[in-house]
C-alpha cells in the first residue's frame, strides 16, 4: 500500500500500529517516513536533539522487534526519566552532553515502551533537569511551538509536544512532576493525561513525578496505557489494577456526572482566554448532560501554601546538583550548570533545618488531605484551565542574565492549575478544546478522583467526539 508522508504524519499511534498488523506498511517503511519527518522539521522547532536513526531502523528489521500493540511505530523518548540502555542522556545540562554520557540499563518505562513494540528514534528536548516550565536549555537551545516559532511549548516535556504536534510521530514520552506532561500538551494543542500515582511504576522516593505520554487522541491514551500500565517489586506507591482495559472505556457512557469548576486564582491573574476555554467547556459539558458548578478544593487557594512549602524549595535545587556530581563523578562547578539552576541552588546558603524540613512534609500531607476530600463531597470532577495563559513568547519565559530566579514567579502563575494534583497524586488531563483568535491552542484541565483515569478516558472521549480537534494543524506540520 502507498500512503505519503502527508498521510501518515496526521495517522495516531493506533492507526499506524493497525497498518503493520494488515502488512500494508513494514516497521521500517514506518520508521523511514518518520526519520524524513524529522529531517523536514526538525530544523525550525528544534525538539529532537538528539537523532538515534541507524538504531531505530536495525531495531525495525531485527527478528526480535516485539509483538506488541504498536510493533513498528516511531518513537521519542524525552532526554530526562524513562532510560534504554546504551542511549545518550544529559537531562538537557551540558556537562552531561559534553561527558557523552549514556544510560547505563533500561528503566522500567523504558522496557516497557520497548515490549509494546515502540521504536525509539531520537530522545527530545528539555528544560535543565526539567526544572522550567519552558523548554529552551541553553546546552540545545529552545523548542519553537508549531503553532508559532516566536512561542514556547512550555515544559518541561516540550520538546515531545512539539514533535507529536507537528506530526513527527503519533505519540512521544513525557514525565509530568509539577505540570510538565499537562502544561505542555495544552500549549501544543495535544491530549495529555498525567496518570494516578503508582498507575505506573515508578522506583524512586519522589511521590510528585509520573511519567506516560503525550498523543493527539483519546484512543492512543487509552491503549498506550493498557500495554504499560502496572506495578513492580518494590514500588513504594501502589494502586489497584483496572477492572477492565482502558480501550474499552472509549465506548463507555460517563453517566451524568457533577462538575466542579475553577478558573480564577487569587494570586496571579488569569489570562482571558483561558477563562473562556472553561466557560465554552462549561457549555460544551452542559450540553452532554453533566451538571457543572462553581466549586473546588478550597485548600487550592489557601494563601499559607507558600510560606509553609517554603523549606522543601532549596533541598531540592541542591539535589539536581548532587544527582549531577554522582553522574559525572567529580565535583560540580559552576560552569556545569545554567545560571538559573546556580542562583537557585544557593550553595552559600546554609542547609534548611531538618525540623523545618519535616514539618513542611507533614504541612503538605495534610494539605493533600483537604484537596483530595473535596471528592468524596458528591463531585466527580474538577474543571480548570491548564495554565493561566495561552502559548507565551520565548523571549518572556527567558532567565535574566544578571538575576535568573526572577522567573520564578512566572513558573508559580503556571504551576497554578496543575502541580496541586502531582501532590495529591490524582490523575489529570489536558484536552484541545479551545483557540485564541490567533489560533493558538488552549488547553482545559479535567482533574479525578485518584484511580479514575478510567472516569477521565470516558469524558475525554466523550468530549473529543462532540468537539473534534484532530483535523487542525500547526503552522509548522510535517
Amino acid at each position: 500500500m502507498a500512503l505519503n508522508l502527508g498521510e501518515l504524519s496526521t495517522m495516531d499511534a493506533t492507526g499506524q500500529a493497525e497498518l503493520v498488523r494488515r502488512r500494508e506498511l513494514t516497521p521500517l517503511e514506518l520508521v523511514d517516513a518518520a526519520i524524513a519527518r524529522i529531517e523536514r522539521v526538525n530544523p525550525a522547532i528544534n525538539a529532537v536533539i538528539t537523532p538515534l536513526f541507524e538504531d531505530a531502523r536495525a531495531a525495525a528489521v531485527s527478528r526480535g522487534l516485539p509483538d506488541g500493540p504498536f510493533r513498528g511505530v516511531p518513537f521519542l523518548l524525552k532526554d530526562i526519566g524513562a532510560m534504554q540502555k546504551g542511549q545518550p542522556y544529559y537531562m538537557g545540562n551540558r556537562a552531561l552532553r559534553d561527558a557523552g554520557y549514556r544510560s547505563p540499563s533500561d528503566t522500567v518505562l523504558g522496557a516497557r515502551f520497548r515490549s509494546a513494540g515502540f521504536i525509539t528514534l531520537g530522545k527530545t528536548n528539555t528544560p535543565e533537569f526539567g526544572a522550567q516550565c519552558t523548554t529552551q536549555p541553553l546546552a540545545f537551545g529552545p523548542t519553537r511551538n508549531p503553532w508559532d516559532l516566536e512561542r514556547s511549548t512550555s515544559g518541561s516535556s516540550g520538546g515531545s509536544c512539539a514533535a507529536v504536534a507537528a506530526g513527527i510521530v503519533p505519540v512521544a514520552h513525557a514525565n509530568d512532576q509539577g505540570g510538565s506532561i499537562r502544561l505542555p500538551a495544552g500549549w501544543c494543542g495535544l491530549v495529555g493525561l498525567k496518570p494516578s500515582r503508582g498507575r505506573i511504576s515508578w522506583h524512586s522516593t519522589s511521590r510528585s513525578i509520573v511519567e506516560f505520554v503525550v498523543s493527539r487522541t483519546v484512543r492512543d491514551v487509552a491503549a498506550v496505557l493498557d500495554a504499560v500500565q502496572g506495578s513492580e517489586p518494590g514500588d513504594l506507591y501502589l494502586i489497584p489494577p483496572p477492572a477492565r482495559k482502558y480501550s474499552e472505556e472509549l465506548g463507555t457512557d460517563p453517566g451524568k456526572l457533577r462538575i466542579g469548576m475553577l478558573s480564577s486564582n487569587p494570586f496571579w491573574k488569569v489570562h482571558p482566554q483561558c477563562v473562556s476555554a472553561v466557560a465554552a467547556t462549561t457549555r460544551l459539558l452542559e450540553s452532554l448532560g453533566h451538571r457543572v458548578e462553581e466549586s473546588f478544593p478550597q485548600a487550592l487557594v489557601d494563601a499559607e501554601q507558600g510560606p509553609r512549602l517554603q523549606p522543601l524549595g532549596l533541598p531540592g535545587w541542591r539535589a539536581f546538583i548532587q544527582l549531577l556530581g554522582f553522574l559525572l563523578n567529580r565535583r560540580v562547578t559552576q560552569e556545569d550548570v545554567e545560571p538559573y539552576l546556580w542562583s537557585l541552588s544557593r550553595l552559600d546558603q546554609p542547609a534548611v533545618p531538618a525540623e523545618d524540613y519535616m514539618r513542611a512534609i507533614e504541612w503538605q500531607n495534610f494539605w493533600a488531605i483537604r484537596v483530595a476530600q473535596w471528592w468524596t463531597t458528591g463531585f466527580d470532577l474538577l474543571l480548570t484551565p491548564t495554565d493561566s495563559e495561552p502559548p507565551a513568547m520565548l523571549a518572556d519565559l527567558t532567565p535574566p542574565q544578571d538575576k535568573p530566579w526572577k522567573l520564578l514567579p512566572k513558573i508559580g502563575q503556571h504551576l497554578f492549575f496543575t502541580s496541586p494534583f502531582n501532590v495529591t497524586g490524582q490523575p489529570a488531563i489536558s484536552l484541545p478544546l479551545h483557540w485564541t483568535p490567533e489560533g493558538l491552542p488552549v488547553g482545559v484541565q479535567l482533574v479525578a478522583a485518584i484511580g479514575r483515569e478510567d472516569l477521565l478516558i470516558r469524558v475525554a472521549r466523550q468530549l473529543e467526539q462532540a468537539q473534534p480537534w484532530i483535523e487542525r494543524r500547526p503552522r509548522v506540520h510535517a
